[in-house]
């Protein structure tokens, strides 16, 4: 179930996951069965607070009922063709805007390039100001290689980071060092980093080891986890972020 927690409810069709069915309502069309979106269908005749995603219909697709009784906001064009030289991999490409195939088998957090047209629709007599086209427009065709995770506690992402682990753990209220590490150990060669939340421009990474002595995923993220306590004082509280099992039992130890 990938909907943000952050929805006040979410469901397929009858079935509710949290939340009444009422207010507002955004719909990925292509995540709903054939049943259920002649469920939706009736539903949204009755409401003007729709939002549906969908891949934008080809020339020999029958019109939608969302398209016939609705009208579209916004359109994310395919990414243009890579230029003489450039080479683009079609499964890790610039745009990352859609999530791998069976990224739950390997593990894969990874996006795609969007193979697809998509577009956004609401009802009619829905007010869409240019300035929120225009920034809808600007998100959907971002090409950054990688998402800039940046921690908005006021305006409207709050909602949203509020709901995330870290929140959870109380991160953002510690009075202390809220760090975040982590290990890699690829093609023989080991690496380790963190990062501080509250000092952006502080982070350390360094190497790991030699080559000779062979490598393991487990030491690096011992690394990381030295690397922050040897930039913590003593005095000082730190909660430390990571996603290794071996360091847990280590430190518990």
């Amino acid at each position: 179930m990938p909907a943000p927690p952050f929805f006040q409810s979410a469901g397929r069709g009858d079935l509710k996951f949290w939340g009444e069915d009422d207010g507002p309502t955004v719909v990925v069309w292509k995540s709903l069965s054939e049943s259920e979106q002649e469920q939706w269908s009736k539903k949204m005749g009755k409401s003007k607070d729709w939002v549906g995603w969908c891949r934008s219909r080809k020339k020999d697709e029958e019109q939608r009922p969302f398209e016939v009784d609705g009208k579209e906001i916004s359109t994310r064009n395919k990414q243009a063709k890579p230029k003489v030289g450039e080479k683009m991999d079609k499964k890790e490409g610039k745009g990352q805007s859609v999530r791998l195939k069976a990224r739950w088998r390997q593990g894969n957090i990874k996006c795609a390039v969007s193979e697809e047209y998509a577009s956004c629709w609401v009802h009619p007599d829905c007010h869409v100001a240019d300035e929120q086209k225009a920034a809808l427009k600007k998100a959907a065709g971002v090409t950054g290689d990688k998402d800039e995770c940046q921690v908005r506690l006021k305006g409207r992402e709050r909602d949203y980071w509020m709901v995330t682990e870290i929140v959870m753990l109380g991160g953002y209220g510690v009075q202390g060092q809220v760090m975040a590490g982590d290990g890699s150990d690829k093609q023989g060669k080991m690496g380790a980093g963190y990062n501080k939340l509250r000092r952006k421009k502080k982070k350390q990474q360094c190497k790991v080891g030699r080559e000779e002595e062979g490598s393991s995923s487990h030491r690096p993220e011992l690394a990381a986890f030295f690397l922050a306590l040897r930039a913590t004082l003593i005095e000082e509280p730190l909660l430390f972020l990571c996603d290794n099992q071996s360091l847990l039992k280590a430190v518990n130890r």
